[in-house]
């Protein structure tokens, strides 16, 4: 049943039976963390849903939504309605209770991967699950939900990135369902960043995001009450019809100026490590040094730090410099 699904393959065990019946669909296993399922009859406003979680293995909310929605589905209380992909991306470090094993899984979604090792191995298994499940389910515009915890505070603790995409525009019901869903910022990306969401909308042209809701906590100690929106917005997907929607102006909207890369060993961040995402700098404040690139300083506007981490490796992205901007006309 689902709910073992999700239980065994938490704790690395398959389980005896790869396929299954709803009162209104079916589901089988496509591989460890990854299973399909399908309606016997999709809904009009279907899409076909990709819902992942677990890419870094210590957020653990996202998983915890996966599991109330699989019991939605498995008591009937949710009726299948859309194809729906669920994904846990890095089990092993899921059951490590760590953000990666050996490198971050969610910087190698892109079809000229050339590293080895079991998380880029895994990446190239879960791009693969992606492109079968889009292929399958044409009748469907395809739709991708990544679900992350960030590793730090925020002054928007639930918030989307939206990836860098040269097809179509976002949906302005996508602005809707994301406020209603109770998302306080949507953050703009500027460049290709090889995400998992990134992935799904440059190669397939999918309405994606990477979905920020909260912060990291173990297993049982988060607090869901203020996801609760965000849990209807899944169960509406699962069943193919609208989910609950609000003004986009609720949110706030920011847009990527630029990348603060880690270029040398001597590197530091100028401000304090446990700063939250979205705090503010003013112009000409200096943001980092580094013994190659010389310091970071702001420019004439202010701008915001969005993921601040100095231990990144050499060449990696230490932080997102950010800056406000209007939301969408709908």
């Amino acid at each position: 049943m689902l709910s073992d699904w999700l239980d065994l393959s938490l704790e690395g065990k398959t389980p005896r039976s790869r396929t299954g019946g709803l009162a209104n669909g079916r589901y089988r296993l496509l591989g460890s963390g990854m299973l399909e399922l399908v309606p016997d009859t999709s809904q009009p406003e279907a899409y076909s849903c990709v819902v992942s979680a677990g890419i870094h293995g210590n957020e653990t909310a996202p998983i915890e939504l996966v599991g109330e929605l699989l019991a939605a589905l498995e008591t009937g209380q949710v009726r299948l309605g859309a194809p729906l992909l669920i994904l846990l991306g890095n089990l092993p470090a899921i059951a490590a209770g760590q953000r990666f094993i050996n490198t971050n899984l969610n910087r190698l979604f892109r079809r000229d991967l050339e590293e080895s090792g079991p998380e880029p191995d895994r990446a190239r298994e879960l791009m693969a699950t992606v492109d079968a499940f889009y292929a399958r389910h044409t009748d469907h515009p395809p739709l991708h939900y990544d679900m992350h915890t960030a590793i730090r505070d925020s002054r928007y603790p639930r918030f989307a990135v939206e990836p860098y995409g040269e097809g179509p525009p976002t949906e302005e019901s996508q602005w809707h369902w994301l406020a209603g869903a109770g998302l306080q910022a949507v953050l703009h990306q500027h460049c290709h960043s090889w995400t998992f969401s990134h992935y799904s909308r440059h190669y397939h042209g999918a309405q994606a995001f990477t979905l920020e809701l909260g912060k990291v906590a173990e297993f049982g100690h988060n607090d869901l009450t203020a996801l609760r929106p965000m849990s209807e917005l899944l169960k509406a997907l699962a069943e193919g019809v609208l989910p609950a929607s609000a003004a986009p102006s609720r949110m706030a909207f920011f847009q990527v100026e630029r990348e603060l890369m880690r270029e040398s060993e001597d590197f530091s961040l100028c401000f304090a490590e446990d700063t939250p995402n979205f705090t503010e700098f003013a112009p000409g404040r200096c943001l980092a040094r580094d013994a190659t690139a010389g310091e970071c300083r702001v420019g004439n506007t202010p701008l915001a730090v969005v993921f601040p981490n100095a231990e990144v490796e050499i060449g990696a992205r230490a932080a997102l410099l950010v800056a406000a901007t209007t939301p969408p006309r709908t």
